[in-house]
């Protein structure tokens, strides 16, 4: 199946749903919107993509106090059929339904993948309650919907490795969202959007394909530019003072050299 077909096949799928998925980020928009969707490709085609998925060693480690998971975009590096998917939600009519669906008029897709891409989660692998970086790469566009489409098969509740929404802070509690097979979520990211995954608890790997839409305008009038901020659990008072320390001194960088010191490195640079 072409990235045509696999785009066909996304749009028809949220298109029949429409009303109850704007029925349930309608229902969460006012802390983190989000909406979750179960069955997005053909299953045949979802387990061809975890059979394909690349492993560990052939991605790059992120492992620190704020993360530790495995991630590419450098896309073909990989089997045809990733880069397929990954392309087949940045269709200009799943962008557009999408963006009908969470009320925002104008969206935009990342074809550099900046900070999309392919990710995975290996045993103990986690990721610490963050902020994502508000902007595209060149401070241009706002980043608005983050979209986790899991192929994990079999991936149960007690796996850890799941979404979670922190809809009154980190220091409260989180709603958390499986990363089941064959589910697409799809949420908002402003300044108040903090979300995590949680440890992975089995020796398995948990794998998403990410994309990341952006808009000419913020969610709300209050957001501000930040880059990626990272706190640690409720209980965890000694790793929120470091990330803390952390996330400042990387914004006063930001503010000094407005596009960063270096050039992200997880985008695709396709030939």
């Amino acid at each position: 199946m072409d990235k045509q077909a696999i785009s066909d096949v996304i749009y028809n799928h949220i298109f029949a749903n429409k009303q109850s998925l704007i029925d349930q980020f309608n229902k969460s928009k006012e802390a983190i919107g989000y909406f979750y969707i179960d069955n997005v490709l053909p299953e045949d085609l979802a387990l061809e993509c975890a059979k394909v998925f690349p492993k560990p060693e052939q991605m790059k480690m992120l492992k620190s106090l704020r993360e530790y998971k495995h991630v590419s975009a450098q896309m073909d590096k990989h089997h045809p059929l990733l880069e397929h998917v990954i392309y087949a939600f940045q269709d200009e009519r799943i962008v557009k339904l999408i963006g009908d669906i969470c009320s925002i008029p104008v969206l935009y897709a990342d074809e550099s993948l900046y900070a999309g891409g392919l990710s995975l989660m290996a045993k103990d692998n986690f990721l610490n309650p963050h902020l994502d970086n508000s902007h595209d790469a060149n401070r241009a566009r706002w980043r608005v919907l983050n979209l986790l489409y899991y192929v994990t098969p079999n991936w149960e509740q007690k796996n850890g490795g799941h979404l979670e929404l922190w809809p009154n802070g980190p220091k409260n509690d989180a709603i958390e969202l499986e990363s089941k097979f064959n589910r697409l979520i799809v949420m908002a990211t402003h300044s108040s959007s903090w979300h995590s995954v949680n440890k992975v608890k089995v020796d398995n790997n948990r794998c998403c394909i990410s994309n990341y839409y952006f808009s000419n305008n913020a969610l709300r009038e209050t957001d501000k530019f930040h880059v990626t901020k990272f706190r640690g659990r409720p209980n965890q008072t000694v790793t929120n003072l470091i990330l803390d320390c952390d996330a400042n001194l990387r914004m006063l960088v930001r503010k000094i050299f407005k596009k960063g010191v270096r050039k992200n490195p997880h985008v695709y640079k396709n030939k």
